[in-house]
């Protein structure tokens, strides 16, 4: 009658502990479903350096917003063209050379597209044929101008690097006080914000 009893006491233990890992089971199976459901990416650009989430609603025809996941270095090519496009840039079809001569160089994506949009609405208000989105080499002298675009963009990322970053001069803040001194603020501020646009994609 004992050894009946030890055997039914196995049993139920060993049921008992099957039902609870099961239990287990499926409660750790419903926790990571609904963790991936969470990350999973719902705005319209989140940036942290060059990892950037981008939302475009075209080409949907239900109208929900098709979201297009761009990591690591593909992203920021990306950002310039489409913060031209969006600004009807005549800048936008260089946007992969802007990005290409800021590597060169050593900077940020953002510096000669932030500038220009300053400067010069991005090329919209520029002096007649010069080309020249910057404002630099424009004074009561003469303006320096370019035969195309690209030659522009070859010359002033070149300038940028040798007369500023070269010198330390790698804030808006301090390239004002060269680039423009007699602003009293408001270009460095301007610079900024055009930068943070970029950055964080909210254009």
């Amino acid at each position: 009658m004992q050894k009946v009893i030890s055997q039914i006491s196995r049993f139920v233990f060993t049921s008992v502990l099957v039902v609870l890992l099961l239990v287990l089971a499926v409660v750790e199976v419903l926790v990571l479903t609904n963790e991936k459901k969470e990350q999973s990416p719902s705005q319209l650009a989140v940036s942290h350096s060059n990892n950037v989430v981008l939302a475009n609603s075209e080409g949907d025809v239900a109208g929900d917003m098709v979201e297009t996941q761009i990591v690591g270095e593909d992203a920021r090519p990306l950002i310039i063209k489409r913060y031209l496009e969006k600004y009807k840039s005549p800048l936008a079809p260089y946007s992969n050379l802007i990005f290409e001569l800021s590597e060169t160089y050593g900077y940020e994506y953002y510096w000669i597209v932030a500038i220009a949009q300053q400067e010069s609405n991005l090329c919209k208000k520029i002096p007649e044929n010069s080309h020249n989105c910057w404002g630099y080499g424009i004074h009561k002298n003469g303006t320096l101008r370019f035969d195309s675009y690209e030659l522009a963009l070859r010359s002033y990322a070149e300038y940028l690097k040798r007369q500023y970053f070269d010198k330390g001069l790698n804030t808006p803040e301090l390239i004002m006080k060269k680039y423009t001194p007699s602003s009293n603020g408001s270009w460095a501020f301007g610079v900024k914000q055009f930068i943070q646009q970029l950055e964080s994609g909210d254009f």
